[in-house]
């Protein structure tokens, strides 16, 4: 079976968008590196590295050192799919990280989106 698009993109070519989506409405990109760093479990040093390396979305969060525990906490719909429905493990973090960063462009607190 093919992999999904999206597996095959570059975090380093779809981080500045969730950069930019949340600048838009106000938000920082420190807001979203705290959002990153909470799902994934790399720092800014990882981060950095992975952003350098250009590996796939499927790479970022397979490499991921360790994804939050409270991550199954993340409900709702992102892009016509309910996140906690979707089978495929490395499909729902990249759904998570989604609906994250749509949740900060939106407006909500941060203790919120961290699920505390």
């Amino acid at each position: 079976m093919e992999k999904p698009r999206i597996f095959t993109m570059s975090f380093a070519s779809i981080y500045p968008l969730y950069i930019q989506k949340a600048e838009k409405k106000g938000r920082t990109k420190n807001e979203v590196n705290e959002i990153i760093f909470w799902l994934t479990g790399y720092d800014e040093h990882s981060l950095q590295h992975q952003i350098m390396s250009e590996v796939d979305l499927e790479m970022f969060f397979k490499q991921a050192p360790r994804i939050n525990p409270n991550a199954s906490l993340i409900k709702g719909v992102i892009c016509g799919y309910r996140v906690e429905e979707i089978e495929d493990e490395v499909m729902r973090q990249i759904r998570y990280l989604d609906k994250l960063i749509d949740e900060l462009a939106k407006g909500k607190a941060m203790e919120k989106i961290l699920r505390k």
